[in-house]
């Protein structure tokens, strides 16, 4: 079996591993294993992940609320505990949602896992290429941009530097009608300790955004309240319980596209 076979119980998978540390069922012994050998080097890493997971949830949530009926989940990773459509369904039965993703072990998995998942569609996408996402026949067969829409970039800028970021996040901003809305949320602390981390599973630098930095990814957008924030203490419209300020966390924020002047 080659290393592309999202069943291939002998190679561990990093989104395995996510899946793991949120409560999945979709993960191997081999991936269980890398998952504890990550959290020897990083201790706090599944608590983030699933402080990320909370924050999304709630997010969606807050968006869906307001009417937003389309989703575009980009580096979403295997689908797990939650995913972004069950949350928007819970609020609006009709939502569609498209889940974009790089790795041909998530595209595969996920495409099986959802088939039966009306107004769902998973693309094979890269987040340092949004303009291909943004006009990929497939997704936007699902999902009409000009109508509002919610785009998540959810732990995948920090893989880029901030510049590179801001160029991402613009591309789907300048694609998104008024009324649409942006998800973001990064991780954050000590710059050693996230390459630790980062050193523990992809070749790939992580770069810590300081919250200046990451609010200047919604350039032109609404910040929805408190603004750029710790994952834990961001509400929308649900109360977070207040948690004790940590040196490694996510940061997120929820920004929404004004009117166009007349």
């Amino acid at each position: 079996m080659g290393s592309a076979d999202p069943f291939d119980p002998t190679r561990p998978n990093v989104a395995r591993v996510w899946d793991y540390w949120l409560g999945g069922k979709d993960n191997f012994a081999v991936d269980r294993e890398l998952a504890e050998k990550m959290l020897a080097l990083h201790p706090a890493s599944a608590q983030m992940a699933r402080e990320n997971r909370a924050f999304l949830r709630r997010a969606v949530r807050y968006v869906a609320a307001r009417g937003v009926e389309q989703f575009i989940d980009v580096g979403a990773g295997l689908p797990t505990a939650l995913n972004t459509h069950d949350i928007a369904h819970g609020v609006t039965p009709g939502a569609r949602v498209a889940y974009v993703d790089n790795d041909p072990v998530v595209i595969a998995h996920g495409r099986t896992l959802l088939a039966r998942s009306p107004g769902v569609t998973v693309v094979p996408g890269d987040v340092r290429d949004p303009r291909a996402i943004v006009t990929d026949p497939e997704l936007t067969d699902l999902v009409d941009l000009s109508e509002p829409v919610c785009v998540i970039l959810s732990a995948i800028l920090h893989f880029s530097d901030a510049a590179t970021a801001r160029d991402i996040a613009s591309v789907f901003i300048d694609a998104m009608a008024p009324g649409s809305y942006l998800i973001v949320s990064v991780g954050s602390g000590a710059p050693r300790e996230g390459n630790r981390f980062a050193s523990a599973y992809t070749a790939a630098r992580i770069h810590i955004h300081s919250r200046a930095e990451v609010t200047t990814f919604f350039a032109d957008l609404d910040l929805v309240p408190p603004g750029v924030a710790p994952v834990r203490c961001w509400q929308g419209d649900d109360p977070a319980p207040a948690r004790p300020p940590r040196s490694a966390s996510f940061l997120g924020g929820v920004g929404r596209k004004p009117a166009r002047p007349v």
